[in-house]
């Protein structure tokens, strides 16, 4: 693959969005080609590399064009599949414990631990629609404030807030209806 043109990525670095695109087309299929054979999965490897492209617009400043670009994009997905295969890893390990300790516990223990989910999804389903976001981003997919605040345009302030919101509200509903 050719590199990239080093006047379009000073271009990119202003804020240039059609050399943004131009850069995206550019590396779009390599970059897919590149994730897929990662993760054998396509629908994440899309999901990946639109993230990637992503952080790159929101961090285009800190871009140095005269460094190798072709490197920089694809050591990130590399990093990006990877702290992927952590959270997938971990996800497992904490669904293998649930499974055991499910086998483990007894009927009433069983249909109390299921109560509480319950609670615990009704509760979450109650929040507004973008706090319901910033805690799944949160909790489900292990984003920093950081990463939050930057996916969604707004400050890690705002996600700082709307965390310590939701959790309040969730604590409050399910120690509520527990009792």
């Amino acid at each position: 693959m050719a590199y990239f043109d080093e006047t379009t990525l000073i271009k990119v670095t202003q804020g240039d969005e059609a050399s943004f695109a131009a850069l995206y087309n550019h590396y779009k299929t390599p970059a897919l080609r590149f994730t897929y054979s990662l993760l054998k999965d396509e629908e994440e490897a899309e999901n990946m590399v639109q993230d990637v492209f992503m952080k790159i617009w929101v961090r285009r400043t800190q871009i140095k064009p005269d460094y190798n670009f072709n490197s920089y994009l694809f050591t990130c997905l590399r990093n990006m599949a990877f702290d992927h295969f952590k959270k997938m890893e971990k996800n497992e390990a904490l669904r293998r414990n649930y499974m055991e300790a499910m086998q483990t516990m007894g009927e009433e223990e069983r249909e109390e631990s299921e109560r509480r989910l319950s609670l615990v999804k009704s509760a979450v389903d109650s929040l507004s629609v973008k706090r319901k976001q910033i805690l799944r981003l949160n909790v489900e997919e292990g984003k920093s404030y950081q990463e939050i605040a930057e996916f969604l345009r707004i400050s890690k302030n705002t996600v700082k807030n709307q965390l310590v919101k939701a959790k309040q509200i969730l604590r409050e509903k399910v120690d509520f209806a527990a009792v």
